[in-house]
Formats: C-alpha cells, structure tokens, sequence
C-alpha cells in the first residue's frame, strides 16, 4: 500500500527528495550514506590512528554521510566520536581568537549533545583565557581525551570555510598533538571540506602564502566521495514508486544522467521538481515523463536554485576564469597556454570540471549538461537580458513550424557586425566572446520553447551547439517531429594555416552532425586574425564533406 496521505488525485508523500541540509531518513529518500563513503576503508584508518581528508564538492551528501558515520561508530562502542561544523569561525576571518571561541563553543555543544558530557562546554572561557588562542583547540582536546574512558574520533565538517590566521591556527593545533594520541589527543581526525589540504593556498594577515600540507603533514590519506552512480539513482527515485505508485518512464533515467553526471544535489532537486512542485508530476497517476525530466532542468536553471547561483558565484574566481575561459572559447592546446594543474585540481574540487577520457590525458569536461547549460548562461546574462527587451516575434520560423536556421544566422551576422566591438568588451571572459554572444542570441530560441545542447571541453578547439526544435508548436507532444542542427563554432586567431583549421573545423563539423543524428549542419567561423576587414570576414558558402552539406558562415 502506497505511503501517502491522500488529497483527492494530488497525494502528498510522507517522504520528499532531499534539496537542503543533511538527509533526515525518516522524511527523505536517501541512499545508505555509509556505502557511499567506503565505511570499513574509514574505520580501518580510524583503527590505525590516522589523520585523513574527506573531501567533495559542496552538496554532494558529505555532512550526511559524516553524521551517519558518527552514529555507527559511537553505536560500536570502542570510541567516542563528536562531529563538529566549523562554518561558524569562518566570520572571524584572521581573528584567530574569535575564531577559536566559536569553533570551542562548537566542540562543547557537540560533547553534550552526542556524548551526554556538558563539562567541557564550560571549559571554554578558562582555556582561552590561560592557555591563548594559539593552544586553546590543543588544551580543550587534551582535556576532552584524558577525561574520556575511551579515545576520540574527531570529524571536523567545512574545514575550509576558515580563512587566514584562523585556518593556520587550527591546522598547527591538530599537528602538533598529533603525537600525544591516543590518550591525551584524539585518536583520529577526519577533515571535511571541498578540498583536498594539500591544495590550500592559505593568505595570513602578514601577508604570507601558506600551503595547507606545510602546516598539516600529518595527513595519512585523502578520501573522495564520489556521485551518485548510475544505478545509484534508479535505486532512490523508485523509493517514491514504492511510497506513492507513481512510475518514471524508462526514458527518464539516461536524461537524468546525462543532465546530472550523479550530482547528488542535481539529482535530488530535478526529482523534486517533477513530484512536489510540478502539478503534473503531483498527480500520482501520471508517470514522470522525459519532457518533464527536460522542463525540470530548465526550471532548475531560471529559478537560480541556490546550488546553481553558488556555482555561478564560483565563475568570477580568477581561478576558475583562467580554467573556464579558454574552455568556453574552444581553445586548442597550443592556442593558449594550459592553465595551471592547481588551478585545475581546484576547479575540479569544485565539482564544475570531470575527468573524461580524451587524447593526451587532457580529459576535462564540464561535470554534467545543466552545469554547461549554466555556465555559458550566467556569462552572457547581461546580453540576454537586453535581447529579451526586443520584439521576439517569431520571425525565425518557417509556415510550417520548421526553425529557418540559415535566417537566424544571417541575422547574427548583421548583429555581430554591428554591435560585437560594444559588447565583447563587456564580457568577463572576453576571450569566450564570440561564443557567448552567439549563444546569447540563440537563448530566443530555448525561450521560444527549443533547446539547446552545449559540449566543450579543455583543449577540444571547438565549441559544438545541437538545436533541438519541436514541431508545430500547437500539436499535441506525441504527434510533433524535432529538427535537429548542429553548429560548430571555430575562432581563427593567426595567420599560420588558417585553411588548415578551416578543414579541421569541416571535420569536426561533420562527425558532430553524425553523431547527434543532425538535419543541417553548419559551421561558424569567427575570423579575429588582424587586418581582417568586414568584407573580408563576413561571408557564407555551402560545402560538401563525403555525403554531408556544411554550411558555413564568417563572421
């Protein structure tokens, strides 16, 4: 029998899909947290007495799985384990004794509420006062293990919201007693945050640089949690068919995929949207379909979820920007130089870039299809916010509801010849400007019900846009046809073989049409080679490679 209370057709679940905080099993779907972190390796580190990293990016279930940890091993008995979030100290910034009274406080409240021991709560004022800021973590600890009749298992969550002096502080108290465990320190420490340690750049007040393994060696190991896996999330999406009756078509499982690469927060949030928040979907005797699964996603993305606009925040980073420019811009290695492998480990700490096979090792994609829809988005947002103010008549499309593609780009023409010096000046990723204008200009046909599928990766050379449009736009869904385009969008930046990237660019134009089962193809060329003129660039001619036409536009 179904788990819901019953609202005439529209029933609501006793469970929902988790988009905020930590998993609460008794009102989320969740996946066993333990079996996503590998909780025998942890315990066996936990027994060795080391000190190690858990590190993923954020919302990717890591506080869940940590609390769920902690509960297992005070339940086994052999030690005692507090969990603290250090989030609170992050305001204190390089005020290493703020800081330290927070993170204290902290530590006192977790002893009371998961171990039952109020006292060392009140410890916190005498410690700061006698020992400093600079040993009070170390004191409290000391006395937190030699009043314990079993060691200490510390995990301590969002290690990377401190900053400066604070973070240093913090990381040299835990080093330095690491010797003493485990009767007078704790036996193990795991740090939680969004990066592995040895990456952190860390800025002091005095102005100094300090990496986090220098002040932190005694890290055993570094743990990542991983996303969800495939059949990871046809396991969480049919505890809501059990719960409810309600059924995902088989189709919707490869969309999600492919939309969320496993993100967990991704996955939780476009099955929100599909049960709780469409109406559609609230009605427990429709099925959740793949054209749901699709405006989900697009909902996702025009409501600035808080995961996204977080996401979004993170492009401004001169970090990310040197990672994600020459990316959005369809650099060839060679073109450009290849960002920093820091850089890169922090972009891809950040969830925003995978690891995909490719030639030469240089396998970084972005992480998943809404991450790439976002990203482009939020660069030329500006741009599409004045587009939107113009007339959007539908001078596009064709009398029988087909999208004339080759109109739309004679059109881009005429407005990158007229506006591209004003606006590519405005873009933060100036390099990418050409890509995201173009973008930006075709963001009228996703707002005219289309979409569109965005690939590019690090080194590709290429950018490669597929048009999906849905006609006629009055018919039912199931009696619609979709027309398929590809574009291919190539920049010619020297003057050394410039005929040679045309044919390349050919190329890549053809095997991406093949391979997304195209019905046009063409391929734009942005010419930034210097003293080019606009007679000289802006041109279009038809070309033909084995049995597939190209059209090809310069601009």
């Amino acid at each position: 029998m179904a788990d819901t209370t019953d609202r005439g057709k529209y029933q609501l679940p006793k469970k929902f899909f988790n988009t905020a905080g930590p998993a609460q099993e008794d009102i989320h779907y969740t996946l066993d947290p333990l079996r996503r972190v590998n909780y025998d390796e942890i315990s066996l580190l936990i027994d060795q007495r080391k000190y190690f990293v858990l590190h993923a990016p954020r919302q990717t279930g890591k506080t869940t799985s940590l609390l769920a940890m902690v509960k297992k091993i005070n339940d086994e008995g052999r030690y005692c384990c507090v969990y603290i979030n250090v989030e609170s100290a992050q305001v204190a910034r390089n005020d290493v004794a703020r800081g330290m009274q927070a993170i204290l406080s902290e530590l006192g409240q977790s002893m009371e509420s998961t171990l039952g021991n109020p006292e060392p709560y009140g410890w916190t004022a005498s410690i700061l006062e006698k020992d400093g800021a600079l040993k009070a973590l170390a004191t409290m600890l000391t006395r937190i293990c030699v009043s314990s009749d079993r060691p200490l298992a510390l995990f301590i969550d969002e290690i990377d919201s401190l900053i400066g002096d604070t973070l240093v502080s913090v990381l040299r108290q835990l080093r330095d007693g690491h010797v003493n465990r485990p009767k007078k320190f704790p036996i193990s420490v795991i740090l939680c945050g969004v990066r592995d340690i040895h990456d952190y750049r860390i800025h002091m007040s005095d102005g100094e640089i300090i990496t986090g393994g220098s002040c932190f060696n005694v890290k055993a190991k570094s743990l990542r949690l991983g996303d969800f896996l495939q059949c990871e999330i046809r396991e969480l999406y049919e505890q809501h068919t059990t719960a409810t009756g309600q059924v995902f078509e088989e189709d919707v499982y490869p969309k999600v995929w492919e939309l969320t690469h496993g993100q967990p927060w991704l996955v939780n949030a476009l099955a929100y949207q599909m049960t709780s928040k469409m109406p559609e979907g609230r009605d427990r005797s429709r099925p959740i379909t793949i054209d749901m699964t699709e405006e989900a996603a697009n909902r996702l993305i025009l409501e600035r979820a808080t995961h996204l606009d977080q996401l979004a925040d993170k492009l401004r980073e001169p970090r990310v920007r040197r990672v994600l420019a020459p990316m959005v811009a369809g650099k060839n290695w060679g073109s450009t130089e290849e960002p920093e492998s820091d850089d890169l480990e922090y972009v891809i700490d950040l969830g925003l870039l995978r690891r995909e096979g490719m030639e030469r090792g240089r396998a970084l994609v972005v992480s998943n299809a809404i991450y790439r829809e976002v990203i482009p988005r939020e660069l030329a947002a500006v741009m599409e916010d004045n587009l939107a103010s113009r007339p959007t008549q539908p001078w596009y499309v064709n009398v029988d509801g087909t999208l004339d593609a080759a109109k739309l780009l004679r059109e881009f023409q005429q407005f990158f010849r007229e506006n591209s010096e004003s606006w590519l000046e405005r873009f933060d990723y100036k390099e990418a400007g050409f890509q995201l204008l173009l973008q930006a200009f075709l963001q009228r046909i996703v707002n005219g019900g289309g979409l569109i599928d965005r690939e590019y990766a690090l080194g590709s050379g290429r950018v490669d846009l597929l048009v999906r449009w849905r006609y006629p736009k009055d018919a039912p869904r199931r009696e619609q046809r979709e027309q398929r385009i590809v574009l291919e969008l190539k920049t010619i930046r020297t003057k050394h073989d410039p005929e040679g990237a045309f044919a390349k660019g050919l190329e890549q134009t053809v095997r991406y049409a093949d391979r997304s089962g195209a019905d046009e193809a063409h391929l734009i060329v942005c010419d930034e080679r210097p003293g080019r003129t606009w007679e000289e660039k802006i041109c279009h001619r038809d070309e033909r490679l084995g049995d597939r036409d190209v059209h090809v536009w310069g601009l």
